[in-house]
Protein backbone atom coordinates (compact mmCIF):
# COMPACT_ATOMS: atom_id res chain seq x y z
CA UNK A 1 0.00 0.00 0.00
CA UNK A 2 3.19 1.94 0.26
CA UNK A 3 3.16 3.01 -3.16
CA UNK A 4 -0.64 4.19 -3.42
CA UNK A 5 0.11 6.63 -0.59
CA UNK A 6 3.43 7.80 -2.70
CA UNK A 7 1.20 8.54 -5.90
CA UNK A 8 -2.45 10.22 -3.84
CA UNK A 9 0.65 12.05 -1.85
CA UNK A 10 1.62 13.33 -5.86
CA UNK A 11 -1.65 13.68 -7.03
CA UNK A 12 -2.68 15.83 -4.03
CA UNK A 13 0.76 17.78 -3.25
CA UNK A 14 1.61 17.96 -6.86
CA UNK A 15 -1.34 18.30 -9.18
CA UNK A 16 -4.45 18.93 -7.46
CA UNK A 17 -2.88 21.65 -4.75
CA UNK A 18 -1.78 23.77 -7.90
CA UNK A 19 -4.77 25.74 -9.44
CA UNK A 20 -3.05 26.19 -12.64
CA UNK A 21 -2.58 22.81 -13.26
CA UNK A 22 -5.88 21.55 -12.06
CA UNK A 23 -7.61 24.69 -14.12
CA UNK A 24 -5.36 23.47 -17.41
CA UNK A 25 -6.56 19.84 -16.58
CA UNK A 26 -10.54 20.71 -16.21
CA UNK A 27 -10.33 23.00 -19.09
CA UNK A 28 -8.51 20.55 -21.41
CA UNK A 29 -11.25 18.10 -20.32
CA UNK A 30 -14.09 20.47 -21.10
CA UNK A 31 -12.80 21.00 -24.55
CA UNK A 32 -12.29 17.48 -25.64
CA UNK A 33 -15.93 16.62 -23.98
CA UNK A 34 -17.16 19.64 -26.69
CA UNK A 35 -14.94 17.65 -29.30
CA UNK A 36 -12.91 20.62 -30.21
CA UNK A 37 -9.36 19.86 -32.11
CA UNK A 38 -6.09 18.59 -30.26
CA UNK A 39 -4.52 22.27 -30.95
CA UNK A 40 -7.51 23.92 -29.62
CA UNK A 41 -7.04 21.39 -26.24
CA UNK A 42 -3.54 21.79 -25.73
CA UNK A 43 -3.68 25.78 -26.31
CA UNK A 44 -7.22 26.23 -24.53
CA UNK A 45 -5.42 24.05 -21.73
CA UNK A 46 -2.54 25.68 -21.55
CA UNK A 47 -3.66 29.32 -21.49
CA UNK A 48 -5.64 28.66 -18.69
CA UNK A 49 -3.27 27.07 -16.73
CA UNK A 50 -0.90 30.47 -17.89
CA UNK A 51 -3.89 32.40 -16.59
CA UNK A 52 -3.44 30.89 -13.22
CA UNK A 53 0.35 31.38 -13.01
CA UNK A 54 -0.45 35.04 -13.79
CA UNK A 55 -2.70 34.97 -10.96
CA UNK A 56 -0.36 33.59 -8.77
CA UNK A 57 2.43 35.66 -10.03
CA UNK A 58 0.34 38.87 -9.18
CA UNK A 59 -0.61 37.32 -5.44
CA UNK A 60 3.28 37.12 -4.86
CA UNK A 61 3.60 40.57 -5.60
CA UNK A 62 0.86 41.67 -3.24
CA UNK A 63 2.25 39.37 -0.59
CA UNK A 64 5.48 40.46 -1.05
CA UNK A 65 4.39 44.59 -0.93
CA UNK A 66 2.25 43.56 2.28
CA UNK A 67 4.84 41.84 4.53
CA UNK A 68 7.19 44.67 5.18
CA UNK A 69 3.78 46.82 5.82
CA UNK A 70 2.65 43.59 8.03
CA UNK A 71 5.87 43.97 9.75
CA UNK A 72 5.98 47.49 10.14
CA UNK A 73 3.06 47.76 11.95
CA UNK A 74 3.88 44.96 14.24
CA UNK A 75 6.70 46.88 15.37
CA UNK A 76 5.27 50.43 15.49
CA UNK A 77 1.84 49.48 17.38
CA UNK A 78 3.85 46.91 19.61
CA UNK A 79 0.78 44.17 19.13
CA UNK A 80 1.76 40.30 20.37
CA UNK A 81 -0.26 37.60 19.50
CA UNK A 82 -1.20 35.20 16.71
CA UNK A 83 -1.24 36.19 12.64
CA UNK A 84 -3.28 33.53 11.12
CA UNK A 85 -1.29 31.73 8.27
CA UNK A 86 -3.03 28.99 5.83
CA UNK A 87 0.21 28.43 4.84
CA UNK A 88 2.52 27.98 7.85
CA UNK A 89 -0.18 25.83 9.91
CA UNK A 90 -0.67 23.63 6.72
CA UNK A 91 3.09 23.14 6.99
CA UNK A 92 3.21 22.68 10.23
CA UNK A 93 0.33 20.07 9.72
CA UNK A 94 1.73 18.24 6.34
CA UNK A 95 4.39 16.59 8.90
CA UNK A 96 2.18 14.41 10.74
CA UNK A 97 -0.85 13.92 8.54
CA UNK A 98 0.24 14.69 5.14
CA UNK A 99 -0.58 11.30 3.99
CA UNK A 100 -4.11 10.80 5.59
CA UNK A 101 -4.64 14.83 3.75
CA UNK A 102 -3.58 13.57 0.51
CA UNK A 103 -6.52 10.13 0.87
CA UNK A 104 -8.72 12.87 2.37
CA UNK A 105 -8.27 15.41 -0.46
CA UNK A 106 -8.46 12.64 -3.98
CA UNK A 107 -11.60 11.00 -2.25
CA UNK A 108 -13.15 14.39 -1.28
CA UNK A 109 -13.18 15.26 -5.04
CA UNK A 110 -14.43 12.47 -5.75
CA UNK A 111 -17.26 13.06 -3.30
CA UNK A 112 -17.15 16.90 -4.77
CA UNK A 113 -17.97 15.49 -8.39
CA UNK A 114 -20.65 12.95 -6.94
CA UNK A 115 -22.72 15.36 -5.03
CA UNK A 116 -22.42 17.92 -8.19
CA UNK A 117 -22.87 15.44 -10.52
CA UNK A 118 -26.88 13.70 -8.08
CA UNK A 119 -27.71 16.56 -6.25
CA UNK A 120 -28.66 20.30 -7.13
CA UNK A 121 -25.78 21.46 -5.95
CA UNK A 122 -24.16 21.23 -9.68
CA UNK A 123 -20.74 23.65 -8.71
CA UNK A 124 -17.26 22.41 -8.97
CA UNK A 125 -14.76 23.96 -6.06
CA UNK A 126 -11.26 24.75 -8.18
CA UNK A 127 -9.51 26.03 -6.05
CA UNK A 128 -6.65 23.74 -5.09
CA UNK A 129 -5.13 25.17 -2.36
CA UNK A 130 -8.05 25.74 -0.60
CA UNK A 131 -9.14 22.21 -0.97
CA UNK A 132 -5.56 21.42 0.40
CA UNK A 133 -5.79 23.79 3.57
CA UNK A 134 -9.35 22.37 4.45
CA UNK A 135 -8.12 18.82 3.90
CA UNK A 136 -5.56 19.51 6.35
CA UNK A 137 -7.54 20.91 8.77
CA UNK A 138 -10.13 17.94 7.87
CA UNK A 139 -7.51 15.40 8.86
CA UNK A 140 -5.89 16.85 12.32
CA UNK A 141 -9.49 17.53 13.72
CA UNK A 142 -10.78 14.14 12.62
CA UNK A 143 -7.24 11.81 13.39
CA UNK A 144 -7.78 13.20 17.31
CA UNK A 145 -11.05 12.77 17.40
CA UNK A 146 -10.97 9.39 16.45
CA UNK A 147 -7.37 8.25 17.35
CA UNK A 148 -4.42 7.06 15.39
CA UNK A 149 -5.96 3.52 15.23
CA UNK A 150 -8.38 4.50 13.02
CA UNK A 151 -6.87 6.41 10.51
CA UNK A 152 -9.38 4.94 7.69
CA UNK A 153 -12.58 6.19 9.26
CA UNK A 154 -10.65 9.63 9.32
CA UNK A 155 -10.26 9.43 5.73
CA UNK A 156 -13.97 8.42 4.64
CA UNK A 157 -15.40 11.13 7.38
CA UNK A 158 -13.06 13.75 6.06
CA UNK A 159 -13.76 12.94 2.47
CA UNK A 160 -17.65 13.31 3.05
CA UNK A 161 -16.96 16.61 4.64
CA UNK A 162 -14.46 17.72 2.18
CA UNK A 163 -16.48 17.07 -0.81
CA UNK A 164 -19.95 18.45 1.18
CA UNK A 165 -17.76 22.31 1.83
CA UNK A 166 -17.11 22.14 -1.25
CA UNK A 167 -20.49 22.32 -3.28
CA UNK A 168 -22.39 23.94 -0.50
CA UNK A 169 -20.54 26.99 0.18
CA UNK A 170 -20.54 28.21 -3.35
CA UNK A 171 -24.05 27.53 -3.37
CA UNK A 172 -25.22 29.51 -0.33
CA UNK A 173 -23.24 32.91 -1.96
CA UNK A 174 -24.41 32.29 -5.33
CA UNK A 175 -26.90 34.75 -5.43
CA UNK A 176 -24.87 37.70 -4.45
CA UNK A 177 -21.79 35.98 -6.85
CA UNK A 178 -24.61 36.23 -9.91
CA UNK A 179 -25.67 39.85 -9.02
CA UNK A 180 -21.78 40.83 -8.95
CA UNK A 181 -20.96 39.17 -12.59
CA UNK A 182 -24.78 39.46 -14.36
CA UNK A 183 -24.72 35.82 -15.39
CA UNK A 184 -25.04 32.09 -14.36
CA UNK A 185 -21.97 30.41 -15.72
CA UNK A 186 -19.69 31.23 -12.94
CA UNK A 187 -19.75 30.78 -9.07
CA UNK A 188 -17.30 31.25 -5.97
CA UNK A 189 -15.00 28.53 -4.30
CA UNK A 190 -12.99 29.90 -1.24
CA UNK A 191 -12.92 29.27 2.18
CA UNK A 192 -13.95 32.76 3.14
CA UNK A 193 -17.83 32.71 2.02
CA UNK A 194 -19.41 33.41 5.25
CA UNK A 195 -17.63 36.87 5.29
CA UNK A 196 -19.05 37.41 1.50
CA UNK A 197 -22.48 36.46 2.50
CA UNK A 198 -22.31 38.41 5.53
CA UNK A 199 -20.97 41.47 3.48
CA UNK A 200 -23.71 40.77 1.10
CA UNK A 201 -26.18 41.01 3.86
CA UNK A 202 -24.95 43.83 5.58
CA UNK A 203 -24.64 45.95 2.11
CA UNK A 204 -28.21 44.85 1.64
CA UNK A 205 -29.18 46.36 5.25
CA UNK A 206 -27.35 49.45 5.06
CA UNK A 207 -26.97 50.99 1.53
CA UNK A 208 -30.13 51.02 0.01
CA UNK A 209 -30.01 54.60 -0.99
CA UNK A 210 -26.06 54.38 -1.84
CA UNK A 211 -24.51 54.60 -5.11
CA UNK A 212 -22.14 52.10 -6.22
CA UNK A 213 -18.43 52.22 -5.65
CA UNK A 214 -17.23 52.50 -9.17
CA UNK A 215 -19.72 55.38 -9.97
CA UNK A 216 -17.62 57.91 -7.74
CA UNK A 217 -17.42 61.01 -9.15
CA UNK A 218 -13.75 62.88 -8.84
CA UNK A 219 -13.41 66.41 -9.73
CA UNK A 220 -11.58 67.11 -12.81
CA UNK A 221 -8.29 67.62 -11.52
CA UNK A 222 -8.58 64.00 -9.96
CA UNK A 223 -10.04 62.10 -13.32
CA UNK A 224 -6.92 59.75 -13.08
CA UNK A 225 -8.27 58.12 -10.12
CA UNK A 226 -10.67 56.43 -11.83
CA UNK A 227 -8.09 54.20 -12.83
CA UNK A 228 -8.34 51.66 -10.39
CA UNK A 229 -4.62 50.77 -10.89
CA UNK A 230 -3.69 54.21 -10.14
CA UNK A 231 -6.01 54.77 -7.02
CA UNK A 232 -4.82 51.66 -5.52
CA UNK A 233 -1.56 52.58 -5.72
CA UNK A 234 -2.04 55.66 -4.30
CA UNK A 235 -3.81 54.99 -1.46
CA UNK A 236 -1.30 52.03 -0.44
CA UNK A 237 1.40 55.01 -1.25
CA UNK A 238 -0.11 57.32 1.75
CA UNK A 239 -0.57 53.68 4.03
CA UNK A 240 3.02 53.30 3.59
CA UNK A 241 4.62 56.77 4.28
CA UNK A 242 2.09 57.04 7.44
CA UNK A 243 3.29 54.06 9.26
CA UNK A 244 7.15 54.90 7.57
CA UNK A 245 6.96 57.95 9.50
CA UNK A 246 5.72 56.81 12.37
CA UNK A 247 8.20 53.78 12.40
CA UNK A 248 10.78 56.83 12.38
CA UNK A 249 9.38 58.33 15.29
CA UNK A 250 8.42 55.60 17.73
CA UNK A 251 11.29 52.99 16.59
CA UNK A 252 15.05 53.34 16.86
CA UNK A 253 16.38 54.19 13.57
CA UNK A 254 18.28 51.09 13.11
CA UNK A 255 15.52 49.10 13.64
CA UNK A 256 13.33 51.40 11.38
CA UNK A 257 15.99 51.01 8.61
CA UNK A 258 15.76 46.83 9.20
CA UNK A 259 12.40 46.69 8.33
CA UNK A 260 13.60 47.43 4.55
CA UNK A 261 17.06 46.92 4.78
CA UNK A 262 17.53 50.34 3.95
CA UNK A 263 21.04 52.58 4.30
CA UNK A 264 19.65 56.00 5.41
CA UNK A 265 16.14 57.64 5.68
CA UNK A 266 16.05 58.63 2.05
CA UNK A 267 16.28 55.35 0.92
CA UNK A 268 14.06 54.15 3.59
CA UNK A 269 10.91 56.45 2.57
CA UNK A 270 12.09 55.70 -1.47
CA UNK A 271 11.80 51.75 -0.37
CA UNK A 272 8.02 52.42 1.09
CA UNK A 273 6.97 54.10 -1.64
CA UNK A 274 8.53 51.63 -4.17
CA UNK A 275 6.45 48.82 -2.03
CA UNK A 276 3.29 51.03 -2.19
CA UNK A 277 3.77 51.10 -6.14
CA UNK A 278 4.78 47.33 -6.16
CA UNK A 279 1.12 46.67 -4.61
CA UNK A 280 -0.56 47.88 -7.18
CA UNK A 281 1.16 46.14 -9.73
CA UNK A 282 0.45 42.86 -8.07
CA UNK A 283 -3.37 43.99 -8.20
CA UNK A 284 -3.28 44.91 -12.28
CA UNK A 285 -1.24 41.39 -12.64
CA UNK A 286 -4.19 39.64 -10.89
CA UNK A 287 -7.05 41.19 -12.45
CA UNK A 288 -5.18 40.39 -15.87
CA UNK A 289 -4.77 36.44 -14.60
CA UNK A 290 -8.46 36.31 -13.80
CA UNK A 291 -9.54 37.98 -17.22
CA UNK A 292 -7.16 35.27 -18.93
CA UNK A 293 -8.65 32.60 -16.91
CA UNK A 294 -12.57 33.28 -17.17
CA UNK A 295 -11.69 33.36 -21.43
CA UNK A 296 -10.92 29.66 -21.33
CA UNK A 297 -12.31 28.09 -18.75
CA UNK A 298 -15.74 29.07 -18.78
CA UNK A 299 -16.49 28.04 -22.34
CA UNK A 300 -14.50 24.93 -22.11
CA UNK A 301 -17.12 24.14 -18.54
CA UNK A 302 -19.51 24.16 -20.78
CA UNK A 303 -18.11 20.64 -22.19
CA UNK A 304 -18.50 19.62 -18.56
CA UNK A 305 -21.32 20.65 -17.76
CA UNK A 306 -22.89 18.53 -20.77
CA UNK A 307 -21.01 15.20 -19.93
CA UNK A 308 -19.68 15.17 -16.59
CA UNK A 309 -21.32 17.27 -14.49
CA UNK A 310 -25.08 18.59 -16.65
CA UNK A 311 -25.10 21.91 -15.25
CA UNK A 312 -22.21 21.91 -13.61
CA UNK A 313 -20.59 25.83 -12.89
CA UNK A 314 -16.81 26.10 -11.85
CA UNK A 315 -16.34 27.87 -8.03
CA UNK A 316 -13.23 29.78 -8.55
CA UNK A 317 -11.12 31.59 -6.28
CA UNK A 318 -12.14 35.04 -5.31
CA UNK A 319 -10.34 37.36 -7.10
CA UNK A 320 -12.35 36.68 -9.88
CA UNK A 321 -14.73 39.42 -8.73
CA UNK A 322 -11.94 41.87 -8.60
CA UNK A 323 -12.83 42.80 -11.93
CA UNK A 324 -16.52 43.53 -11.37
CA UNK A 325 -15.95 46.92 -8.33
CA UNK A 326 -11.95 47.16 -8.82
CA UNK A 327 -12.43 50.33 -6.20
CA UNK A 328 -14.90 48.21 -3.99
CA UNK A 329 -11.77 45.57 -3.59
CA UNK A 330 -9.68 48.24 -2.07
CA UNK A 331 -12.33 50.15 0.49
CA UNK A 332 -12.91 46.30 1.69
CA UNK A 333 -9.77 45.74 2.12
CA UNK A 334 -9.53 48.72 4.52
CA UNK A 335 -12.67 48.66 5.94
CA UNK A 336 -11.50 44.61 6.69
CA UNK A 337 -8.33 46.64 8.28
CA UNK A 338 -10.21 48.44 10.42
CA UNK A 339 -11.63 46.21 11.74
CA UNK A 340 -9.79 43.07 12.67
CA UNK A 341 -7.45 46.11 14.39
CA UNK A 342 -10.99 47.26 16.53
CA UNK A 343 -11.36 43.33 16.82
CA UNK A 344 -7.97 42.99 18.55
CA UNK A 345 -8.93 46.07 21.26
CA UNK A 346 -12.06 44.04 22.04
CA UNK A 347 -10.11 40.41 22.02
CA UNK A 348 -6.95 42.21 24.62
CA UNK A 349 -9.89 43.90 26.57
CA UNK A 350 -12.36 41.43 27.19
CA UNK A 351 -13.19 38.58 25.05
CA UNK A 352 -8.66 37.37 25.71
CA UNK A 353 -9.22 37.50 29.56
CA UNK A 354 -12.93 36.53 30.07
CA UNK A 355 -12.99 33.43 27.60
CA UNK A 356 -9.14 32.84 27.33
CA UNK A 357 -9.13 33.97 23.23
CA UNK A 358 -5.74 34.60 22.13
CA UNK A 359 -4.89 37.95 20.14
CA UNK A 360 -5.12 37.87 16.32
CA UNK A 361 -3.25 40.22 14.74
CA UNK A 362 -4.28 41.33 11.20
CA UNK A 363 -2.81 39.70 8.47
CA UNK A 364 -2.35 41.96 5.60
CA UNK A 365 -2.81 38.93 3.18
CA UNK A 366 -6.27 37.47 4.38
CA UNK A 367 -7.00 41.20 5.16
CA UNK A 368 -6.59 42.16 1.33
CA UNK A 369 -8.03 38.92 -0.61
CA UNK A 370 -11.11 38.30 2.06
CA UNK A 371 -11.59 42.11 2.61
CA UNK A 372 -11.20 43.07 -1.08
CA UNK A 373 -13.93 40.63 -1.49
CA UNK A 374 -16.12 41.09 1.12
CA UNK A 375 -16.32 44.74 -0.58
CA UNK A 376 -17.35 43.83 -3.63
CA UNK A 377 -20.30 41.87 -2.05
CA UNK A 378 -21.27 44.54 0.21
CA UNK A 379 -21.39 46.83 -2.62
CA UNK A 380 -23.28 44.72 -5.02
CA UNK A 381 -25.65 45.04 -2.61
CA UNK A 382 -25.34 48.30 -0.42
CA UNK A 383 -22.89 50.48 -2.48
CA UNK A 384 -20.18 52.60 -1.03
CA UNK A 385 -21.94 52.25 2.14
CA UNK A 386 -21.74 48.46 1.49
CA UNK A 387 -18.67 48.18 0.62
CA UNK A 388 -17.48 49.68 3.62
CA UNK A 389 -19.72 47.96 6.24
CA UNK A 390 -19.09 44.37 4.37
CA UNK A 391 -15.26 44.93 4.70
CA UNK A 392 -15.75 45.75 8.16
CA UNK A 393 -17.81 42.56 9.31
CA UNK A 394 -15.01 40.62 7.37
CA UNK A 395 -12.68 42.08 9.54
CA UNK A 396 -14.31 41.05 12.88
CA UNK A 397 -15.12 37.36 11.44
CA UNK A 398 -11.55 36.73 10.32
CA UNK A 399 -10.16 37.80 13.38
CA UNK A 400 -12.79 36.56 15.94
CA UNK A 401 -13.08 32.69 14.24
CA UNK A 402 -9.93 31.95 14.20
CA UNK A 403 -9.21 33.17 17.87
CA UNK A 404 -11.97 30.36 18.19
CA UNK A 405 -10.73 27.80 16.09
CA UNK A 406 -7.37 28.14 18.26
CA UNK A 407 -8.79 26.90 20.79
CA UNK A 408 -9.41 23.60 19.39
CA UNK A 409 -6.02 23.39 17.54
CA UNK A 410 -4.76 24.31 21.04
CA UNK A 411 -5.43 21.31 21.75
CA UNK A 412 -3.55 19.66 19.09
CA UNK A 413 -0.43 20.93 19.32
CA UNK A 414 -0.53 24.19 17.08
CA UNK A 415 -1.25 27.04 19.84
CA UNK A 416 0.57 29.37 17.76
CA UNK A 417 -0.67 28.94 14.53
CA UNK A 418 -4.20 29.00 13.46
CA UNK A 419 -6.27 28.99 10.14
CA UNK A 420 -7.45 32.35 8.78
CA UNK A 421 -10.23 32.65 6.44
CA UNK A 422 -13.77 32.37 7.52
CA UNK A 423 -15.50 28.85 6.66
CA UNK A 424 -11.82 27.15 8.35
CA UNK A 425 -12.98 28.97 11.42
CA UNK A 426 -16.61 28.16 11.79
CA UNK A 427 -16.41 24.46 10.15
CA UNK A 428 -13.37 23.58 11.75
CA UNK A 429 -14.83 24.30 14.86
CA UNK A 430 -18.18 23.06 14.34
CA UNK A 431 -16.34 19.70 13.61
CA UNK A 432 -14.21 19.88 16.23
CA UNK A 433 -16.69 20.33 18.75
CA UNK A 434 -18.81 17.09 17.35
CA UNK A 435 -15.49 15.00 18.73
CA UNK A 436 -15.31 16.74 21.69
CA UNK A 437 -17.50 13.41 23.71
CA UNK A 438 -14.38 11.52 22.85
CA UNK A 439 -16.60 8.13 21.74
CA UNK A 440 -15.70 7.57 17.98
CA UNK A 441 -19.60 5.88 17.10
CA UNK A 442 -20.74 9.33 18.49
CA UNK A 443 -18.65 11.31 16.50
CA UNK A 444 -19.41 9.79 13.74
CA UNK A 445 -22.82 9.89 14.27
CA UNK A 446 -22.27 13.94 14.68
CA UNK A 447 -19.66 14.95 11.65
CA UNK A 448 -22.36 12.54 9.17
CA UNK A 449 -25.33 14.48 10.32
CA UNK A 450 -23.99 17.64 9.84
CA UNK A 451 -22.44 16.87 6.30
CA UNK A 452 -26.16 15.98 5.82
CA UNK A 453 -28.00 18.65 7.05
CA UNK A 454 -25.53 21.20 5.04
CA UNK A 455 -26.46 19.02 1.80
CA UNK A 456 -30.30 19.11 2.50
CA UNK A 457 -30.03 23.03 3.68
CA UNK A 458 -27.89 24.42 0.80
CA UNK A 459 -30.65 21.99 -2.01
CA UNK A 460 -33.17 23.85 -0.70
CA UNK A 461 -31.45 27.02 -0.81
CA UNK A 462 -30.66 26.11 -4.39
CA UNK A 463 -33.86 25.27 -5.25
CA UNK A 464 -35.87 27.99 -3.36
CA UNK A 465 -33.37 31.09 -3.54
CA UNK A 466 -30.92 30.32 -6.19
CA UNK A 467 -33.17 28.55 -8.81
CA UNK A 468 -36.13 30.90 -8.39
CA UNK A 469 -33.72 33.84 -9.25
CA UNK A 470 -34.06 35.64 -6.33
CA UNK A 471 -32.08 39.07 -6.16
CA UNK A 472 -30.11 40.36 -3.45
CA UNK A 473 -30.55 44.40 -2.88
CA UNK A 474 -33.75 44.43 -5.59
CA UNK A 475 -35.03 47.60 -3.37
CA UNK A 476 -31.61 49.38 -3.96
CA UNK A 477 -32.08 48.51 -7.66
CA UNK A 478 -35.12 49.93 -7.63
CA UNK A 479 -33.72 53.27 -5.73
CA UNK A 480 -30.71 53.30 -8.53
CA UNK A 481 -33.30 52.86 -12.00
CA UNK A 482 -35.09 55.77 -10.71
CA UNK A 483 -32.19 57.59 -9.69
CA UNK A 484 -31.27 57.15 -13.16
CA UNK A 485 -34.78 58.10 -14.71
CA UNK A 486 -33.95 61.32 -12.81
CA UNK A 487 -30.78 61.95 -14.15
CA UNK A 488 -31.84 61.38 -17.81
CA UNK A 489 -34.53 63.77 -17.75
CA UNK A 490 -32.36 66.23 -16.06
CA UNK A 491 -30.16 65.68 -19.15
CA UNK A 492 -32.98 66.04 -21.38
CA UNK A 493 -34.32 69.35 -19.66
CA UNK A 494 -30.20 70.72 -19.46
CA UNK A 495 -30.41 70.24 -23.60
CA UNK A 496 -33.88 71.62 -23.99
CA UNK A 497 -32.84 74.83 -21.75
CA UNK A 498 -29.68 74.92 -23.93
CA UNK A 499 -31.53 75.21 -27.15
CA UNK A 500 -34.08 77.20 -26.28
CA UNK A 501 -31.23 79.74 -25.49
CA UNK A 502 -29.84 79.03 -28.25
CA UNK A 503 -32.65 80.09 -30.73
CA UNK A 504 -32.92 83.41 -29.89
CA UNK A 505 -29.52 83.81 -30.18
CA UNK A 506 -29.59 82.48 -33.63
CA UNK A 507 -32.54 84.78 -35.05
CA UNK A 508 -30.70 87.69 -33.32
CA UNK A 509 -27.43 87.42 -35.60
CA UNK A 510 -30.43 86.76 -38.30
Amino acid sequence: MEWLVVVLNFLGQQILNVPAYLVGIITAVGLIALKRPAGAVIGGGLKAALGFLILGAGAGVVVGSLNPLGDLILRVTGAQGVIPTNEVITALASVEYGATSAYVLTLGFIVMLALARFTPLKYVFLTGHHMVFMALLLSVVLSVGFGPDLNWLVILIGALLLGVIMVVMPAFAHPWTKKITGDDTIAIGHFGTLGYIAAGAAGQATGQKSHSTEKINFPQGLKFLRDSMVATAISMVLIYLVFAVWGLIALPQQEAFDVFGSADAGAYIMAAFAQALQFGVGVAIILYGVRTILGELVPAFQGIAEKVVPGAKPALDIPLVFPFAANAVLIGFLASFLGGLISLALLATWLGPVFGLALILPGMVPHFFTGGGAGVYGNATGGRIGAVIGGFVNGVLITILPAILLLVLGELGFANSTFGDADFGWFGTLIGVSLLSGVPAVGVVLTILIAVVLVVVASIFQIRVVNTGWVPGAKRDAWLAVEAEKAEAEKAAEKAAAKAAAEPAAETKA
